[in-house]
């Protein structure tokens, strides 16, 4: 079976005038103008003529990132696409392409979160720095003893030290062994304890805004697994702010939900970068432009949930939400009407039973897995759909 995952980067990954040649598409201006409005800035100018010490500022670069990713989308096939993901504040574009968000909301929550964050920089001076190299768990050890926070663990060799600027200087003076420690960029220690306010802030906005259970499989930057309620979504959300974010088990789930094409949208290539080193036997495609819209749009046909060339439903995939065994219920074979929270099957775990339920009625269009398969966190069980 193929599986074609869409992921949405974050901080760090934009660049100059990335998103001047999508606004050449039509209503694609307009569209941006309007997210300016709920952003509370102008996002038209941070994406074509800002400079790179503009759209480094988290209260501008943040919203922007959400807005071409979504801008983007608007031009693929997206309901043929089971999985998508987003790297930190990537996390809110990939949540409005799953359906939790609008992406009205998606975009004024990052305005929100980048104002909330930069002002939460301001507190204390505090940074960030890359951990290159070096076994990850004495890396994490020896982050930890330095009284900093592992904010980021990307895969691949690659773990973000978060922390006050002094003891962020102790520890690039005394890397751990076998690592190199170079300083990032950005304004504070983003995904610790220091973003403290920036998340009381962001709580009392996202509480206010609607949401529902995604249609795709969503994962998750707190543990990798896929979120099947809208509410928890938001919650993880809100709380990302000051958790880290594991990358690494995102990529862990691309691997064991056996993701064979994945897509980047723009500002492309941090993220397939670290998929190239972490997953292998997959295609891998980085949506930068306009021009290579028809080369997402051949991968979401030969990968995507629907073959090129039939009629377009809309699915619904019902995950696991653990590890364990599958067990579906006998009477429900393919055909079956289902209604919205219906129980259709449980996964036995070493800690108990899991009931598995439908977030959507319609028809059981196709089980995935069988009786007494192994499963994983986020594997796809069934698809739920019609006609559309």
């Amino acid at each position: 079976m193929s599986v074609l995952a869409v992921l949405a980067p974050g901080q760090g990954a934009q660049k100059p005038g990335f998103l001047t040649p999508w606004l050449e598409l039509p209503g694609a201006a307009a569209r941006l103008r309007w997210w300016s409005t709920l952003a509370g800035t102008d996002l038209v100018h941070l994406g074509t003529e800002a400079d790179a010490t503009e759209i480094k500022d988290t209260a501008k670069t943040q919203p922007l990132l959400v807005a071409a990713a979504l801008l983007a989308a608007e031009h693929l096939p997206m309901y043929d696409v089971a999985l998508v993901a987003g790297h930190s504040v990537g996390e809110l574009g990939a949540a409005a392409l799953a359906g939790v968000l609008s992406p009205e909301s998606a975009v004024t929550l990052a305005g929100v979160r980048g104002r909330e964050m930069a002002a939460a920089c301001a507190l204390e001076p505090t940074g960030m720095a890359a951990v290159l190299g070096g076994d990850p768990d004495e890396v994490v050890a020896a982050i930890e003893a330095a009284e900093l926070y592992a904010a980021n663990r990307n895969g691949a060799g690659q773990i973000v030290a978060a922390g006050s600027t002094e003891a962020l200087a102790k520890f690039a003076a005394q890397p751990p062994a076998g690592a190199r420690v170079r300083p990032l960029e950005v304004a504070g220690a983003f995904h610790t304890p220091y973003m403290a306010a920036a998340e009381r802030a962001l709580t009392a906005v996202a509480t206010g805004i609607p949401v529902a259970d995604p249609h795709k499989i969503l994962l998750s930057n707190r543990d990798g697994t896929a979120v099947g309620s809208g509410v928890e979504m938001r919650q993880r959300l809100v709380a990302q702010v000051t958790a880290p974010v594991r990358w690494d088990l995102c990529q862990r789930s691309l691997t064991d939900i056996g993701v064979t094409a994945l897509i980047e949208l723009p500002p492309a290539g941090t993220l397939a970068g670290l998929a190239k080193r972490a997953l292998s036997g997959i295609e891998i495609l980085t949506l930068n432009t306009p021009d290579d819209l028809p080369a997402a749009r051949d991968l979401i046909a030969r990968h995507g949930v629907v073959p090129s060339g039939e009629p377009t439903p809309q699915f619904r995939v019902v995950v696991s939400t653990a590890a364990g065994t599958f067990a579906p219920f006998a009477e429900l074979v393919e055909g079956t009407e289902v209604r919205s929270g219906q129980v259709i099957g449980q996964v036995s775990t070493r800690q108990g039973s899991v009931e598995v339920t439908a977030h959507e009625s319609g028809v059981l269009t196709e089980w995935l897995v069988h009786h007494d398969d192994p499963v994983a966190a986020g594997q796809p069980l069934a698809r739920i759909g019609g006609q559309m």
